[in-house]
């Protein structure tokens, strides 16, 4: 898999120097900071702004500047409207698992008739993508076949698209993505980053479809063992910068990718905390920024719930400091939640586009 050690692509890419957004600002306050040169965009948003940035240096003691413009253009490009929507408020992505051993909702969606009527409801919650996985890559999972798997969502794929929603399909393996696109798919979310299929970065090139280059550290069968890392934000930002250039080497449009740091794969409790402190670093990479932690672990650590599915407050406040760190699209179980929490918390940040959430 992509990032299963300090690989010689990884080294050749790592970075000297970082820089963190700091200080944001929202709404008319980050407008006008914009507007005066006092501020930079976040993500490219229109809404967030930030006035400071922190100095990262590998083995330096990091160090706090205002914002200067003109040098953070990966931090401040808009991104580009992903299949037809703009990005310039958070998008939610709804889970369609199609599995029989997924960690929250495995074996509730016995069929396609189920699974395509759940993702529809979704969609009538607010769901602009409807994010559809046939393989479990809970940590201690087993791969599934390519047939097994396209039997799982095939049908789904198939029947959501027809219906007129924007579908991606969550797979690893290259044919999976063939097929789905074939079927409709719009997007490909593949938690290896390309790298567990090696026809995946040709394959994705060739169907010219959005794909979000996930990070993980191993393979879900093992991922969880003793994961280690020099500093965990630093590292995952090098290696998801070295995949984003694997990729374009291989054809792929660099408007076509999106990243997300991997909440749960291949990182301890720690490490997911210290990632999400530090989300807004993962902008300078200069692509779209998902992320996912709807009713992980770390939540469950957190509230102290142990029931996945009883996770629902925690993941929501999870997702809105995420959107509030500018992250674009939110990977989530719980829709309607998330999108009624989202209005509350950006008509807060920012009265004066209230109405456009």
């Amino acid at each position: 898999m992509a990032f299963a050690g300090m690989t010689s692509e990884f080294l050749a890419t790592r970075m000297s120097l970082y820089h963190r957004p700091l200080s944001l600002l929202y709404g008319p306050d980050a407008r006008r900071a914009i507007a005066e040169g006092r501020g930079g965009a976040l993500g490219g948003s229109t809404s967030i702004g930030f006035s400071q940035v922190e100095i990262i240096e590998r083995q330096s003691e990091r160090r706090i500047v205002a914002y200067a413009p003109d040098r953070y253009p990966p931090i401040e490009t808009p991104r580009p409207p992903l299949c037809g929507l703009s990005l310039d408020r958070p998008r939610i992505m709804a889970i369609v698992n199609v599995t029989p051993d997924s960690f929250s909702d495995g074996g509730l969606l016995p069929d396609a008739q189920s699974a395509i009527a759940h993702g529809l409801r979704l969609a009538g919650e607010g769901a602009d993508i409807l994010d559809v996985g046939g393989e479990s890559t809970r940590p201690g999972s087993d791969p599934v076949s390519v047939e097994e798997e396209w039997s799982r969502i095939g049908p789904v794929v198939l029947g959501l698209a027809k219906a007129g929603r924007i579908v991606s399909v969550d797979t690893r393996k290259s044919e999976i993505m063939k097929r789905a696109a074939d079927a409709g798919a719009r997007i490909i979310n593949d938690v290896s980053a390309l790298g567990f299929d090696r026809l995946s970065p040709a394959t994705a090139a060739i169907l010219c479809l959005p794909v979000i280059l996930m990070h993980a550290k191993g393979d879900p069968k093992t991922m969880q063992a003793n994961p280690t890392y020099d500093d965990v934000a630093l590292d995952v930002f090098d290696e998801l910068q070295a995949r984003i250039a694997a990729c374009e080497r291989a054809g792929i449009a660099r408007e076509n990718l999106i990243v997300d740091p991997g909440i749960g794969f291949g990182k301890t409790f720690r490490h997911n905390l210290e990632l999400l402190h530090q989300l807004t670093l993962f902008h300078g990479l200069g692509l779209p920024l998902a992320i996912g932690l709807s009713r992980k672990s770390t939540i469950g650590a957190l509230t102290g719930e142990k029931e996945a599915r009883e996770r629902v407050m925690g993941s929501v406040a999870g997702a809105v400091q995420a959107a509030l760190f500018g992250a674009h699209i939110l990977r989530v179980h719980d829709v309607k939640a998330t999108r009624e929490a989202l209005q509350v918390a950006f008509a807060i940040a920012d009265p004066e586009e209230i109405g456009s959430c």
